[in-house]
């Protein structure tokens, strides 16, 4: 042993080291954050966006100094587990990133696999708070206190897109839809609102937006019955295809897209930017034309950070990543789950200036944000609207008005949906 390890032992040398960063604040301890999605397959995209704009945000808070809970430093760190929208794989992800990574917060962006999560994350011993990515209000319908559904509900779409197709004159519908849980629910509630308004529901052939490439058939069966729109949608690259498609065997007339498909991404990735054959179509409008503030910066970091276009569950999805850091601040805690919900109330709303997409409040189990949609037609986005869907009465929607980021180029609606209002 030297005269110089013998005047300072290994141990204590790094001891006093580990101290002086403590005090210098290099040393902060890690908040894992799950998401278990598709990340393979045909719905890989889609997986990617939304745990894209996790890792953005996490990514943006910790050059921000992290959070500070009880006097203890904290960043975040984003692990993002493939389950390729099988069931069992999303709950053993999910088991493994509680167990293995000490994750008590956890996404995940499809039904399919949320209401699995849904079974379990309440849990003794093993309890997370599970993100839902998902707009089906079914994830309402299931007693759990440790969820939170992060987008607008589809049925607030269903009669936006619906009453802007009526002011257009449409009154016969045809629907290509995806299969599955999401599109059977979308495919009968536009049934029943469009019919109940006294339109006409002239086909409805489903098709598998995560398995075929080819939808010739269900198009040909469904433009036998001469519908003036068609209403479609799953993931949007297929969504794309079924549109050049629909286009390809003569169909002139216009689009409705469920909310899963956006119309922007499809614009600029799927056709380039060609807009030629996206003439009158209605859907969630291009995040680029939001109101916050932030939305110009945000988008750009986003496309320069990753090389993918931008789309709401990125945004969406990031907004949310705020309310969960500024939650556990507020809570005192990072590692229980119904105290962190518990606290979203008291750090909401969020401010445009801040993030893409502010949140307005949490009702039970769902997040408020109003509903973004654009009207595509003579080559060019024509002006939005934001859908305000949760005020049970005017003077609810006004007030609620005071805190919405806005714009010019943006028409300001009222839009109550049965099950979510309050004053």
């Amino acid at each position: 042993m030297t005269r110089r390890s013998k005047l300072f032992p290994t141990g204590l040398l790094v001891a006093l080291l580990a101290w002086g960063m403590l005090c210098t604040g290099a040393l902060a301890a890690e908040i894992v954050i799950g998401f278990t999605g598709p990340l393979s397959g045909p719905g890989a995209g889609y997986g990617r966006d939304n745990a894209n704009g996790l890792k953005m945000a996490a990514d943006d808070i910790n050059k921000a100094g992290g959070i500070t809970v009880k006097g203890k430093k904290y960043t975040f760190k984003v692990e993002a587990l493939d389950d390729m929208i099988d069931p069992s794989a999303a709950v053993n992800n999910a088991r493994r990133l509680v167990s293995r990574s000490g994750a008590r917060i956890i996404y995940n962006p499809v039904f399919n696999t949320i209401a699995p999560l849904m079974q379990i994350n309440e849990q003794r011993g093993s309890e997370f708070l599970l993100m839902a990515y998902s707009s089906t209000p079914k994830i309402e319908e299931i007693k759990n206190e440790s969820t939170v559904s992060i987008p607008p509900p589809f049925t607030a779409y269903v009669q936006a897109f619906s009453d802007i197709a009526w002011e257009k004159g449409w009154r016969k519908a045809a629907m290509v839809v995806t299969l599955g849980a999401y599109g059977d629910e979308w495919r009968e509630t536009f049934k029943h609102y469009w019919t109940e308004k006294g339109g006409q529901v002239v086909a409805d052939k489903p098709a598998n937006y995560y398995t075929e490439t080819d939808f010739s058939s269900q198009l040909s069966a469904a433009l036998a019955t001469n519908p003036e729109f068609l209403l479609i949608g799953g993931p949007s690259e297929p969504t794309g295809l079924v549109i050049e498609q629909a286009r390809n065997l003569g169909f002139k007339g216009g689009f409705m897209l469920v909310d899963q498909a956006k119309m922007d991404y499809i614009a600029n990735v799927v056709f380039k930017g060609d807009l030629s054959v996206m003439q009158n179509v209605i859907g969630i409008n291009a995040v680029r034309n939001l109101p916050a503030q932030i939305v110009a910066d945000f988008t750009k970091r986003y496309e320069d950070t990753y090389k993918v276009h931008v789309t709401f569950e990125a945004a969406l999805n990031y907004s949310s990543m705020f309310i969960i850091a500024d939650a556990m601040q507020a809570a005192g805690t990072v590692d229980d789950p119904k105290a962190i919900k518990a606290a979203f109330a008291k750090v909401l709303p969020q401010s445009g200036d801040k993030v893409p997409t502010p949140y307005q409040g949490i009702l039970t189990q769902k997040l408020l944000v109003d509903g973004a949609v654009g009207v595509i037609d003579k080559g060019a986005y024509q002006k939005g609207y934001q859908y305000v869907w949760w005020p049970k009465d005017e003077a609810a929607f006004n007030k609620s008005k005071e805190t919405l980021a806005v714009s010019p180029n943006i028409d300001v609606r009222w839009l109550p949906v049965k099950g979510y209002l309050q004053n």
